[in-house]
């Protein structure tokens, strides 16, 4: 579902036996990463996230994927829908669909993390220019630039850390889950882990790029304090004399 109205989700949740906080979640979106088990119906929010090229900016939006004994249902918030990819992904992996709902868990999921780690190479590079931007000879001010991606890594890094512990017991076996599907989340939560600790990374090289570039706008400040002083003192000796002539005393030395 894509975006759903309240009274729509309403009459599928009557049908699926829904509980109403599922249906409140879903409806209304900007859920942190959770996972909420109502009997035996279980309910996980994920941030989905992508890299806006052209303005350096990362955008978030949201899937609530909620898992019943015979049912999958995902509703999505944003432009971005990793339910396209999953199910491409789904059909072409036979022995997935054999292992019911939780493999449409496993399948959205594990695009939503490739697209996570899409976004971190997408970040680096643009950190990587900034970099060499920061250390060329030029002198242009580019604290407003590294603010701007600092902001981006942040919420980065909010969309993704906080799935990190939710991900993490789906890679363990489970009573009610197929043996079979513990790999394939042990993959996903390794890549997760990867990509969120290039993401802190990212975060710390960012910081000290900013502390680089306020250092090297104080050096230039202090190179036009010094070159406005040197002047002055050259200044300073023709200043004096003409001061001293232009007092109009009635015996100056040199007039007659």
């Amino acid at each position: 579902m894509d975006e759903p109205r309240q009274e729509e989700l309403q009459r599928l949740g009557e049908y699926l036996k829904l509980h109403p906080l599922i249906i409140e979640d879903a409806v209304q979106a900007h859920q942190h990463p959770k996972q909420e088990r109502y009997g035996d119906v279980l309910a996980v929010a994920v941030k989905t996230l992508w890299f806006v090229e052209q303005t350096a900016d990362v955008e978030t939006g949201e899937v609530m994927i909620i898992l019943g004994p015979s049912f999958a249902l995902t509703v999505r918030h944003g432009p971005d829908d990793p339910t396209v990819e999953a199910a491409r992904r789904f059909s072409q992996e036979p022995q997935m669909a054999r292992l019911g709902p939780v493999g449409v868990l496993h399948a959205v999921t594990d695009v939503i993390v490739d697209a996570y780690a899409d976004a971190a190479a997408q970040v680096r590079t643009d950190l990587t220019e900034l970099e060499r931007s920061v250390f060329s000879p030029a002198r242009d001010d580019l604290t407003e630039q590294i603010y701007s991606l600092k902001r981006e890594v942040v919420e980065f890094r909010d969309a993704i850390q906080p799935l990190v512990p939710v991900m993490q017991p789906f890679a363990t076996a489970r009573e009610d889950w197929p043996r079979q599907v513990v790999p394939y989340f042990r993959d996903v939560t390794d890549h997760l882990t990867r990509t969120d600790t290039e993401v802190r990374a990212l975060d710390d090289l960012l910081t000290s790029v900013l502390d680089a570039h306020l250092a090297k706008v104080g050096t230039w400040q202090n190179d036009d304090m010094r070159r406005i002083s040197a002047w002055a003192a050259i200044f300073a000796i023709p200043t004096m004399v003409a001061g001293i002539y232009g007092m109009n005393f009635s015996h100056m030395p040199e007039l007659n």
